[in-house]
């Protein structure tokens, strides 16, 4: 029995891509304090305290004729990136642990373009598909090459899946509420016995970042960096905790698919979803974008390092950057994970509170879950 269970362990820590932490670290656990964090030279981060934004400068440049089918014109401009400091029920640890490597605050420069106005759906998803017969990395049988002493039998087709126990559990893994489930894909969502009926207009999820990239080019579109991500989300406004503002409720309605209840095994459905919720459930932002705060997770092109802003910040005004040559995380060093936007509906104050517009998340890219999904760009000219 031991014996069996290290095996399914090995599973979910190597098959799925995930040593020792890796999918989630961009959750920030309530019950330890996190380290000073360091750059890849050893030195330290800046702290975290946040200077004055200033405004948004929008960019004057029309909209390059008739927009392209479901996206909308981002006129690009120069505008404060960053977190600020959390407001409300998220200024507690949990917040202001979020904002940590969203630091310093700097000004950054991006030039107009044209971007989804809702994450990728199943239905586009499933077009891609069909016209080009392409497998996601989820629906591949992991290699045993790829993962000696793994034995074959555990080298099963599969991605990591939320599975909240049945009572309350310490927030101190997250290997507590997920796991990872054989069969379990883009088409089987909650595992093999899963399906998409009903979900057309639901994003598409268990999509690792070459899933995202070779979706892209057959669209004609790519993925966005980084700061092309926070412009865009954050609407035309500045120094706000949220893409519509400071308040988390407006008028006593939710604004996002977030979760409530007890993190992780109490989901009261307060915003009338329990998941992932189809897209635009939610009011738009100001450039017309749905879904940029909660639902899912949404994969950029950026490689992370939290020490990337310190070296933006050095330069001054940032001329839409395309993030650091390479990625460097302090939890998981030698592991490389692109950037994160947006969370998802598991964040909650009370371990993730990364819906706020200038925070981020990391992932390793060849590893999806069911809620991470992704939006694309496309340049004007």
């Amino acid at each position: 029995m031991k014996k069996a269970a290290s095996r399914a362990i090995a599973v979910i820590l190597i098959v799925a891509g995930v040593a020792a932490g890796i999918f989630f670290a961009n959750l920030s656990r309530k019950a330890d304090p996190p380290a000073k964090a360091t750059a890849g030279d050893g030195a330290s981060m800046p702290e975290s305290s946040a200077p004055e934004f200033e405004p948004t400068q929008p960019g004057d440049a029309a909209a390059p004729g008739p927009g392209p089918e479901g996206m909308a014109w981002i006129p690009g401009g120069e505008f404060s990136m960053g977190a600020v400091d959390p407001l409300g029920q998220d200024a507690n640890v949990v917040g202001m642990q979020a904002t940590e490597d969203s630091r310093p605050i700097h000004r950054v420069r991006v030039n107009g373009f044209w971007m989804d106005r809702t994450e990728v759906t199943n239905r586009q998803f499933a077009a891609f598909v069909k016209a080009t017969g392409y497998v996601t990395v989820a629906e591949r049988t992991p290699r045993a090459e790829d993962f000696p002493g793994v034995p074959p039998e555990d080298l099963v087709a599969g991605s990591v899946v939320f599975t909240p126990p049945d009572h309350a559990v310490p927030l101190d893994s997250h290997f507590r509420w997920w796991s990872y489930v054989h069969g379990a894909s883009w088409r089987h969502p909650q595992g093999p016995e899963s399906d998409l009926k009903g979900r057309d207009d639901f994003p598409v999820v268990h999509v690792a970042y070459d899933d995202a990239e070779a979706y892209a080019k057959w669209a004609g579109k790519r993925l966005p960096t980084e700061a092309e991500w926070e412009f865009a989300a954050r609407g035309g406004k500045s120094g706000q905790v949220y893409p519509w503002g400071n308040e988390f409720l407006v008028d006593g309605k939710f604004m996002a698919n977030t979760h409530q209840g007890h993190f992780p095994h109490e989901d009261t459905h307060a915003d009338a979803h329990g998941g992932v919720a189809r897209v635009a459930s939610y009011p738009a932002n100001g450039y017309g974008l749905f879904d940029v705060a909660g639902n899912v997770w949404e994969w950029t092109s950026d490689w992370y390092r939290p020490d990337y802003y310190a070296r933006l910040a050095r330069a001054g005004v940032a001329s839409d950057p395309r993030g650091p040559d390479s990625s460097y995380d302090p939890a998981e060093p030698g592991v490389a994970k692109r950037v994160h936007r947006g969370g998802s509906f598991l964040c909650t104050e009370q371990y993730c509170s990364r819906y706020m517009v200038g925070t981020r998340g990391k992932g390793e890219p060849s590893t999806g879950t069911n809620h991470l999904g992704f939006r694309l760009v496309r340049d004007a000219g």
